[in-house]
């Protein structure tokens, strides 16, 4: 990119498993540019200190083609329940539990079962809350927070403060709008969480820590959301009853409602975000099944062949191994991919097909549960590209399939920011 830099509106942080994106839009909403800091390994995405090593190198790397003085507002998104405790000076207290680690401390769990609503999604083996209790209570501690939270401190943000979307899973009640009192009774105190304000709500201008990177002292602080939060939003979708759908390894779906969807036995809680509430399922269905039969490029050759407006009339349910959580709620339940055609064209077919019966099913359990018939399909991960496989889609949801803006949750974060502007004093 050449010539004079082109002024950015909002700046997007998204802290994900792989590494750090940071993406700058202008004030229509348009991408001007998006950097990435790839994580070398896996471990990596554990450590703190590459985490702001990550921001610094995206918002260094955007300030040599973007004006970053011009950005009038920064949030930052995070993976989901991943947290550390910190001591006085803002610096980590022992490694970070990541939203995917089990608490150490099963007894913790059980206290919390015991004393959390039965819908709470602070609930389960990997409860966030869990996690943030264990931390709690390692020497020196003075407050335990979110990866997004802390990463908007590095920025310069005063007081530690989070958002609805981060905190969900640690115990927050949004209909209250406050940390309950139930959290005391697993042994969390409430005094060292951070204050809680709605995702994109402005928080306060940026400090020395984050002019020094570029911002002007009059950007703001925004509180900012999930990994998974964000990437809904940098699809366009926000209308209720629009669906975004992930076809990765799992397939999980996402949908607007204009009321709250909870639902714990099938794994399904909201989040609220700008004027409406995001419910989500997730089946254990999905890509990895499909590569379990068939290498990337046997799928390749056999794509073209799929012959979507001409069901093989095979019924899959396709499971690495028993058991489902949503739309069905079944430990137990048993994959079905028999009979097995001699034909890998048939077989592949009737897996997407499979898989397509679970992403209907899911929507319409959305839908009985409380939510809104689906009204428009929006496509994330890699089955996206895969055009035989959305006409397949089309055929079986009978509702508009539109193009996603973006697939870069970054962005997602940084229109939370342009939404949260109209509440700027």
């Amino acid at each position: 990119m050449s010539g004079a830099k082109k002024p950015a509106m909002a700046l997007g942080i998204d802290l994900g498993t792989s590494g750090v994106r940071a993406a700058a839009l202008g004030e229509d909403g348009t991408l001007l540019d998006i950097t990435a800091y790839p994580f070398p390994d896996a471990a990596a995405g554990r450590s703190p200190d590459l985490w702001w090593a990550g921001v610094q190198s995206c918002l260094s790397e955007l300030a040599a083609r973007v004006s970053l003085a011009t950005v009038e507002g920064v949030a930052v998104d995070g993976t989901s329940g991943t947290v550390l405790a910190i001591d006085a000076d803002g610096a980590p207290v022992g490694d970070v539990l990541m939203y995917n680690d089990a608490c150490p401390e099963p007894a913790i769990v059980t206290r919390i079962g015991e004393a959390a609503p039965a819908n709470s999604p602070a609930r389960g083996a990997t409860s966030a809350l869990a996690r943030a209790i264990h931390l709690s209570r390692r020497p020196g501690v003075r407050r335990v927070v979110h990866q997004a939270d802390w990463i908007l401190m590095k920025l310069g943000l005063a007081e530690p403060t989070s958002d609805e979307n981060n905190t969900l899973k640690t115990g927050y009640d949004l209909a209250g709008e406050r940390w309950p009192d139930w959290l005391e009774a697993c042994g969390m105190d409430i005094d060292l969480l951070p204050a809680v304000r709605r995702a994109g709500t402005p928080l306060a201008t940026v400090r020395d820590a984050g002019r020094t990177l570029g911002l002007s002292a009059a950007c703001r602080y925004h509180a900012g959301t999930t990994d998974g939060c964000a990437s809904f939003l940098a699809t366009g979708a926000a209308a209720i009853g629009d669906g975004v759908t992930a076809l990765g390894s799992t397939l999980v779906l996402k949908l607007a409602c204009a009321a709250p969807i909870d639902a714990a036995d099938y794994g399904i809680y909201s989040h609220r975000i700008l004027d409406f509430w995001l419910a989500g399922g997730a089946s254990n269905s999905g890509g990895a099944v499909i590569r379990s039969f068939f290498d990337g490029e046997v799928l390749k050759a056999l794509t073209p062949q799929l012959r979507p407006d001409a069901p093989t009339g095979l019924v899959y349910y396709p499971l690495l191994k028993p058991g489902e959580r949503f739309p069905v709620n079944d430990p137990a339940y048993p994959p079905r991919l028999e009979p097995r055609p001699a034909d890998d064209v048939t077989f592949f077919q009737a897996m997407l097909e499979g898989i397509t019966a679970i992403e209907k099913s899911g929507y319409d359990r959305l839908a009985d549960l409380g939510g809104p018939p689906v009204r428009s399909v929006r496509t994330v991960g890699g089955g996206a590209a895969n055009p035989a496989w959305t006409r397949m889609r089309e055929n079986a949801l009978g509702v508009a399939f539109l193009p996603s803006r973006s697939a870069e949750a970054a962005v997602g974060t940084a229109s939370l920011v342009l939404a949260g502007k109209v509440r700027w004093p």
